[in-house]
């Protein structure tokens, strides 16, 4: 199987749960995808990053990361499988809010501004919050060349109307849940 193949197969079997779920939107939904049981697993992070450099080829920039908590173990996953690649690739963490202590800064990591950055997120419903990092990337003076998420589950028209390329390997309809 592919690495596509196989990280689909792992989101199917350890992240999609049902039930009753608020989503950050505050949508209802019967069913819920926690990402986080994939990407915060080692023996499937590394697919995740491999996944997500292979679906942002083409895609020119220097940087990865996205708000936290969703964006951070995405981002240092494509930051391991770049390396692995032989590839240099920095990652960052966008705060939710500005920090009012020490350097003061929203975004940690290296510095974003003049780069060129791909902001990404686990999965993206409404855009929110990927789209909360792109105007903190934009006002710290990085250039966003796309917003990339694993599970793309209703958010690529609002990112689009933002002039955002967007990238998901991923849609519900992968999912087989209805």
């Amino acid at each position: 199987m592919s690495d596509r193949e196989d990280l689909l197969n792992e989101i199917k079997t350890k992240a999609v749960v049902h039930g009753d779920f608020v989503l950050s939107s505050g949508k209802r939904a019967s069913w819920y995808v926690d990402l986080r049981r994939v990407t915060l697993d080692g023996a499937v992070a590394p697919l995740v990053g491999r996944v997500m450099l292979d679906e942002t080829l083409g895609l020119d920039y220097e940087a990865v990361g996205g708000l936290t908590l969703g964006a951070d173990p995405v981002a240092t996953a494509m930051l391991h499988a770049a390396a692995a690649r032989g590839q240099r690739l920095d990652a960052f963490v966008v705060r939710k809010a500005d920090k009012t202590h020490g350097l003061q800064r929203r975004i940690e990591g290296p510095d974003v501004a003049g780069r060129r950055v791909l902001a990404v997120e686990d999965t993206s419903t409404t855009g929110g919050s990927v789209l909360t990092a792109v105007e903190a990337l934009r006002a710290a003076g990085a250039e966003v060349v796309a917003v990339a998420t694993i599970l793309e589950r209703g958010a690529a028209e609002r990112i689009a109307a933002e002039g955002l390329e967007y990238r998901h390997p991923y849609d519900v309809a992968d999912l087989d849940v209805t």
